[in-house]
């Protein structure tokens, strides 16, 4: 059975030594192995605990790894256990590793959770489904996503699903009532919103405009219309397939009528 003949710590790393069996270098260990296993010069060592050590020292080397991983953010043990994998780690080790993190507080999905909920409503605005999704792609069991979000109520889903319309509702462009809405509406079911809720938060909120805004909506998209229609019909074909994209942008009819007047009296100067 070999012998340990020499144990020196390592230069670049106090924390670990590097043991020698029949004056040979054997393998390194952490200072937590050294010290569990209590080796020391002379010692005899069994070939099935050189294995164990060298195991033990793994799954150190696993936890210090996602110790530096948690270091820049919370993540979820799927996170962590998909990152050890990637490094190179054995399942077993990593496992291993995550149940040490887990038992001291270092990993802990209900808390990443809860934390991922506050930060992606509060940073993000983001709504309940867009949320699930997330949590679902950081490896959140099914059963802990309902959990968290049941804590997003709906009083706090129309407060933020509002601010975030009122904001986007303050955007200046070229647009009808009816589109602002409508990019309104687009904006919140991107963001994991149901359709209840989009419809309350765009409740009370103004979004008519002015005169000169008319002006500037007619021009742009009145303008865009007659010359894609003027190049390839005349007369009464092309008012009627301007008057139609302008009526689905949610321009009112008399405001149409008096665009494509206008129009007509210019070609016919």
């Amino acid at each position: 059975m070999p012998v340990i003949t020499k144990i020196t710590q390592q230069k670049r790393d106090k924390e670990r030594y590097n043991i020698f069996l029949d004056e040979k270098y054997a393998f390194s260990v952490h200072e937590s192995v050294l010290v569990k296993f209590e080796l020391t010069k002379g010692m005899t060592l069994e070939d099935w605990s050189v294995d164990e050590m060298v195991y033990e020292d793994e799954i150190r080397k696993a936890f210090n790894r996602a110790l530096h991983y948690l270091g820049f953010r919370m993540r979820s043990e799927f996170e962590v256990k998909q990152k050890l994998l990637e490094i190179g780690y054995g399942e077993a080790i990593v496992l291993e590793a995550i149940v040490k993190l887990r038992n001291l507080g270092f990993l802990n999905d209900e808390t990443f959770s809860e934390a991922l909920l506050e930060t992606q409503k509060r940073s993000s605005s983001r709504g309940p489904r867009a949320i699930q999704q997330e949590l679902q792609k950081k490896g959140i069991g099914k059963e802990l996503q309902e959990q968290v979000l049941d804590s997003y109520t709906e009083e706090e889903q129309i407060e933020i699903a509002r601010n975030l319309a009122e904001k986007e509702a303050s955007k200046k462009r070229s647009q009808s009532p009816a589109q602002t809405k409508q990019r309104i509406h687009n904006v919140l079911l991107r963001k994991g919103y149901s359709y209840e809720i989009i419809k309350q938060a765009l409740e009370n909120i103004d979004l008519s405009i002015d005169e000169d805004e008319w002006a500037e909506v007619i021009e742009s998209i009145g303008e865009k219309a007659w010359r894609r229609y003027s190049s390839r019909f005349s007369g009464r074909d092309r008012n009627n397939r301007v008057k139609q994209s302008l009526y689905q942008k949610g321009i009112p009819f008399e405001r149409i009528d008096r665009f494509i007047e206008m129009k007509e009296n210019e070609d016919d100067n």
